[in-house]
């Protein structure tokens, strides 16, 4: 049985959906980022990175929310969350992710994990990158909205594994300052995502504690 190891209001909830949506089973557990338990010996032995997600199969662990989606995606054929029998598809799916978690989401952690990138101690450095989130973060929403949303779902007509990791990171939209009006195809979207039961039942879940 697989394990999803994550932290409330983090990206482990793109995985956390998709699991749901092909109906896999599965355990989860909670990593306590104020107690900071993802350093902890025990979960380094997990994870070494010190971050969630994490996934553990029965042939590993696999971490980075693309890898973890495509996995779910491919050990599920039948739930149709990926095109798997067309390759350049395929490819324009993971564009996608790739593009949320190497561009997007890097620009949403400088609001709060500046120190990654620059000195911790120097504060002016970390409030010029805050700042800037607001702009960079919405520049990263405008241009899934006017080039990259190609339906009601991000592919098209056909709910896949790229909807569950556009909908996390929207979670994140007004803390970061973003200018709404501007991208209204995505704010749909969120709202669609949201009423899913799948959608629900994995925020409720990772809400109110371990799942079994």
């Amino acid at each position: 049985m697989m394990k999803l190891y994550y932290t409330p209001h983090t990206c482990a909830l793109a995985t956390h959906i998709a699991l749901e949506e092909v109906g896999a089973t599965y355990a989860t557990t909670r990593i306590d980022f104020a107690s900071n338990q993802q350093r902890s010996p025990d979960y380094l032995k997990i994870n070494p990175k010190g971050r969630v997600p994490a996934l553990v199969t029965d042939r590993g662990v696999l971490t980075e929310t693309p890898a973890m989606l495509a996995f779910v995606a491919q050990s599920f054929p039948a739930a149709g969350l990926a095109p798997l029998d067309d390759p350049f598809a395929f490819a324009e799916l993971q564009a996608f992710n790739s593009y949320l978690c190497s561009s997007l989401h890097v620009a949403h952690a400088h609001r709060m994990r500046g120190s990654r990138w620059v000195d911790s101690g120097d504060a002016v450095a970390i409030a010029a990158m805050q700042r800037h989130v607001p702009q960079s973060v919405t520049a990263g929403f405008e241009q899934i909205e006017h080039d990259m949303l190609k339906g009601p779902w991000v592919m098209g007509e056909r709910y896949t594994i790229c909807d569950p990791y556009l909908f996390t990171l929207a979670q994140w939209m007004e803390a970061d300052g973003v200018d709404l009006a501007r991208i209204p195809r995505v704010v749909d979207h969120r709202r669609r995502m949201s009423e899913r039961a799948t959608v629900k039942k994995a925020i409720a879940q990772e809400l109110g504690g371990p799942l079994r």
